[in-house]
């Protein structure tokens, strides 16, 4: 059958990589896609937020099945669209979706369902926020644009000071858009963070491996929150009694509540947990893969991916068999342009893709890159992943970064301690 992925970014070059390896796909389509996407499927000029178009792409190549890969066109109600049509189409529809759309309602659905997670208040008032602020103390507090923001919409404040301004930002500068008309106040918690998705299809729960990602743009989590500046799978502290409290206390509960509420969630289910001394507390839900953790979880993952996506769709997720995983690690660093998460230049010549020998346990997923003539060239904020396999950390971050170094454009920047917590 053929394929259709939408989006064009690390995860979906990822996803469209990992399709094309299964015997069930004759071809794989996607749009927009990018220079790198391109050498694994063909890719359309449409949108990933152009519903109408790809619904009408889907039709014109014959898709047998649309997987989704972005939370915007989701949230928008792609599946819904996709599926009037006929199509299967592999995603949560738009009320589903808000469990990433609504960081609000996500934490009142957490509240009414008993899933554990901060103290929250919300506010839509920038008075009343500011009064709020007032009237604590001066302790860390994070501060959340309950809309989406892609990725860059929190701020974790030290201070009334800090959380005063991130506030302002959203309320009363409009920094992001709609998207911050309502804020989200949280409890800063202690721990590690972890990243954890599971294949659902509101009944049957196949979940994926543990991965943890690297939110700040800078060495030492310092600097501001980015999309994700690289991340590894598996890890070490998920496992036995942990991963028990993740799915009886998180995962199956959300799964469940969604249902309850008339929700039915299909499709991968993201929870970003932070593991504290009592235990796994949602930071958020997301409805979708997480970007850059999809790619190493993916290159550790054994099995055919199409099989899984197709019976998520379906509803039948229960006749597929547990995933197999490649016991190795995996290590994924990202490389951004000059000044990102701000302003970044675009169209600046890539150099060295074709000295990095990719394989089975190395490749280069690209992010923000098109092609301008024989050029590959920079077009966004998040450029391109290196991703190697290792028979532990050390290892496949030493395969990942000496790749990477053979690689560069103009203010290349990337972290240089992914994998060292």
């Amino acid at each position: 059958m053929n394929v259709l992925v939408v989006g064009g970014g690390g995860r979906e070059h990822a996803l469209a990589w990992k399709i094309a390896q299964s015997p069930l796909v004759e071809k794989v389509h996607c749009a927009p896609g990018n220079a790198g996407i391109a050498q694994v499927a063909q890719t359309w000029p449409v949108q990933a937020e152009d519903i109408p178009g790809i619904v009408a792409l889907a039709k014109e190549i014959g898709a047998g099945l649309v997987v989704v890969g972005p939370e915007a066109p989701l949230c928008a109600g792609i599946v819904d669209a996709v599926q009037a049509a006929g199509i299967p189409c592999f995603g949560p529809d738009r009320r589903a979706a808000a469990i990433e759309g609504d960081k609000a309602f996500a934490r009142e659905l957490c509240r009414r369902h008993r899933i554990p997670g901060p103290g929250f208040w919300t506010f839509d008032d920038l008075r009343k926020a500011l009064a709020f602020l007032d009237n604590r103390s001066d302790d860390p507090i994070v501060v959340k644009a309950s809309g989406l923001a892609a990725g860059k919409g929190v701020t974790v404040a030290k201070n009334r000071a800090q959380a005063a301004a991130a506030v302002r930002e959203c309320l009363e500068q409009g920094r992001f858009g709609a998207a911050g008309a309502t804020v989200v106040l949280e409890e800063c918690l202690e721990g590690p963070e972890v990243s954890v998705m599971a294949l659902t299809d509101g009944k049957t729960i196949v979940p994926l491996d543990a991965a943890q990602d690297h939110k700040q743009v800078l060495d030492g989590d310092e600097g501001p929150n980015t999309g994700g500046m690289g991340a590894f799978t598996p890890v070490s502290f998920v496992r036995g009694r942990s991963w028990g409290q993740i799915e009886n206390q998180v995962i199956i509960p959300a799964v469940h509540a969604m249902n309850r509420e008339s929700r039915p969630f299909r499709g991968f289910l993201y929870a970003g947990l932070m593991m504290t001394n009592n235990g796994p507390r949602v930071l958020e839900f997301n409805c979708r893969l997480g970007d850059p953790e999809t790619q190493p979880l993916l290159m550790r993952m054994q099995s055919d991916l199409v099989p899984y996506l197709l019976a998520t769709a379906e509803g039948r997720l229960e006749e597929c068999e547990p995933m197999a995983w490649d016991p190795r690690t995996a290590v994924c660093v990202m490389a951004t342009s000059e000044g990102y998460p701000g302003s970044y230049p675009k169209g600046l010549p890539i150099h060295g893709l074709d000295e990095v020998e990719t394989g089975p346990d190395l490749q280069v997923f690209h992010s923000g890159t098109s092609r301008r003539g024989s050029d590959v060239v920079t077009a966004g904020g998040r450029v391109l992943s290196v991703c190697a396999l290792g028979a532990d950390i050390p290892k496949a971050r030493a395969r990942a970064y000496e790749a990477l170094e053979r690689i560069q454009f103009r203010g290349m920047h990337f972290r240089r301690d992914i994998g060292c917590r």
